[in-house]
Parts: C-alpha cells; sequence; structure tokens
C-alpha cells in the first residue's frame, strides 16, 4: 500500500515533578533537604530514513507521544528522561501545521533530525529553594507538560530521475527491465495506480540512481482527468525527466501529438518542470511502424531521441548509461551502493 498524504497527531512527553524530601542519616543530625529534579519529557522527532519511500506506517498508527519523565528522588536523585518518539520519515516528506498550513518542517536528508514537538521540563526539587531563612522548605515544582500539535504530511519523493508518459507507453515495463522493482505489466491502461520507485544499479562504478514513475497522464490531467495529477508532485524534485513514448502508435495516436500534450500538463502543473532537464525514449521500436513515426518524430522535434525496446531488450543498457550521464550534468549524484544502516528507532 502507497501512502504521501496524511494527517498526525503529536504530543510530547511532560516533565516530572520534583521531590520534597529530607535527609534521615543517623550522624547527619541537621539534615536538610535532598529532593531531586523531575526529568524531562521526550521529545517527538523527526528522522529522515532513505530505507523508507512512503508513509503508510503513519496511515494507520496516526497518534505518536513521546514519554513522560520520571519524577524527581529522595537523596538528590533526577528522574529519568522520557524516551523520545521517532518518527522515521522518507526523503521529501514536508511537514505543515494542520490548522494553519503553515510549513514546519521539511525532511530531505537522510539522518536529519527535527524536534518536532519539545518535551516538557521537569520540575525543581526542594534543594533549589533552600536559603539561610528558609532551611527546610517543603516546595517543588510540578513538571511542565509537552508541546501537542496536529500535523499534516507530504510526500515529495526525492528521486534523480522522473518517468512520464501516456497509459500504456511502457513506463512499468521500462521501470521492471532496468531496476530492481516489479511493478504491475499488463495489455491494458492505468495498470499503475500509485507511483513506483525503482532502483538502477551501476555494478561498474558501485552507485546506483532512484527512479520514480508515476501514473500515465492523458490529456487534461491538469483538471483532474486520470491519475497522474494527484501524482505529479513526485517528480517535482526530480534532476532528469525521461518523456516516454509509444513511437509504434498504438491506439492510433500520434506520438508527436503525445509529447506535446506531455509537455503541455507538465507545464499546467508546474512551469518549472519544462525547464528541467530531459530525454525522450522511444518505446516499441521492434515493430515495424515505430521506426516510420520515429523519422517523422525528429523532423518535427529537434531533441536528443533514445530508441528502446522494453520487449526485446535492445537499447535499455545504452539508455541506462544515457540516465546516469545525463542526471550528473544535471547535478545529480549517485548514491553508494551500500550505506551504513541508520540509528534504530526508540
Amino acid at each position: 500500500m502507497f501512502v504521501d498524504e496524511c494527517t498526525i497527531k503529536v504530543a510530547a512527553g511532560d516533565g516530572g515533578r520534583g521531590c520534597v524530601s529530607f535527609r534521615r542519616e543517623k550522624y547527619e543530625p541537621w539534615g536538610g533537604p535532598n529532593g531531586g529534579d523531575g526529568g524531562k519529557g521526550g521529545d517527538v522527532v523527526l528522522l529522515g530514513d532513505d530505507d523508507t519511500n512512503n508513509l503508510v506506517d503513519f496511515k494507520f498508527r496516526p497518534h505518536w507521544k513521546g514519554e513522560r519523565g520520571e519524577h524527581g528522588l529522595g537523596k538528590d536523585c533526577n528522574g529519568r528522561e522520557g524516551r523520545d518518539a521517532v518518527l522515521r520519515l522518507p526523503l521529501g516528506t514536508i511537514v505543515t501545521d494542520a490548522a494553519t498550513g503553515a510549513l514546519v518542517a521539511e525532511i530531505t536528508e537522510d539522518g536529519q533530525r527535527v524536534v518536532l514537538c519539545a518535551g516538557g521540563r521537569g520540575g525543581l526539587g526542594n534543594t533549589h529553594f533552600k536559603s539561610s531563612t528558609r532551611q527546610a522548605p517543603r516546595k517543588a515544582q510540578p513538571g511542565e507538560p509537552g508541546v501537542v500539535g496536529e500535523f499534516r504530511l507530504e510526500l515529495k519523493s526525492i528521486a534523480d530521475i522522473g518517468l512520464v508518459g501516456f497509459p500504456n507507453a511502457g513506463k512499468s515495463s521500462l521501470t521492471g527491465r532496468i531496476t530492481r522493482a516489479r511493478p504491475k505489466t499488463a495489455a491494458y491502461p492505468f495498470t499503475t495506480l500509485r507511483p513506483q520507485l525503482g532502483v538502477i544499479e551501476f555494478p561498474a562504478t558501485y552507485d546506483r540512481l532512484l527512479l520514480a514513475d508515476v501514473p500515465g497522464l492523458v490529456a487534461g490531467a491538469s483538471e483532474n482527468r486520470g491519475l497522474g495529477h494527484r501524482f505529479l508532485r513526485h517528480i517535482e524534485r526530480c534532476k532528469l525527466l525521461v518523456i516516454l513514448l509509444d513511437m509504434a502508435g498504438a491506439d492510433g495516436r500520434d506520438p508527436r501529438d503525445d509529447y506535446a500534450t506531455l509537455l503541455k500538463e507538465l507545464k499546467l502543473h508546474d512551469p518549472a518542470l519544462l525547464k528541467k532537464p530531459r530525454l525522450v525514449v522511444a518505446n516499441k521500436m521492434d515493430l515495424p511502424e515505430a521506426k516510420a513515426n520515429l523519422v517523422k518524430f525528429k523532423r518535427r522535434y529537434k531533441v536528443v531521441v533514445q530508441p528502446v525496446s522494453c520487449a526485446s531488450g535492445v537499447g535499455l543498457e545504452k539508455l541506462k548509461l544515457a540516465l546516469r550521464r545525463r542526471a550528473l550534468a544535471a547535478g545529480g549524484r549517485p548514491r553508494p551502493a551500500f550505506k551504513k544502516s541508520a540509528e534504530p528507532t526508540v
């Protein structure tokens, strides 16, 4: 199940109360106050996790709470601090206040930590209230309550490459051939109902690139037609856009018109998308009509076209190398093939 929007309610832990206590040792006749302080309440912490790719954990567990700090004890023993509630979020998550819509945090790096709600301060024990005129204070502070709030999480995937195209153009097939992802493929449109993330591995250089495949766009997607409009935000941060075209012209469509329609829908969603570097990939080149359509396409559009066939596998290795070269030129940084494990959730 893929979830890219949800609302959570969080509460940091309350601080422990201070202690009222006096020394009772046999050889200390004057005694004196020795009440310890209460422990600080646990924070609610956001942690960027590169191994997480959606918000499904927060869809079914919307309430998060930090642990309350322990109360102070006698003999100047302070209470233990409460454990933090750590929320592991996928990179690209935007956190906004549910009431005001104000931006609270943005998780963009692996291991990034943001304190969403701070735990309450622990109360002071009666040791802090002694003086020359108050030698036996019976006063201690209660702990302060932790901060509470309701927040909205929205995921905008941070992928290196964004894959867009018409339904049934072969996006899922391409994703399955060049990555380890196994999206659903079938001979009918809209088999992809949610964004698919796949990792393109390069054994020669021991690194990888992340590919985001969004559901197919149709004409009028910016007016909520089809499915792709809901997920276009997942390619807003991609360094490189891949426009996949069915060069065989299935269902009587013209690849030249498909290309113009895709660019139009991207512009209507966000004009900045057209400023991103893009690579046109011509799929289904194993079919006889595809070659003639490719010649017509190049006459109309003076762009670099990478011909491939997901069915036969022709051109896929060249495409992977082209994607790596284009992504690096666009400022992308291939991820290492292996990385250290993230810190465990407490």
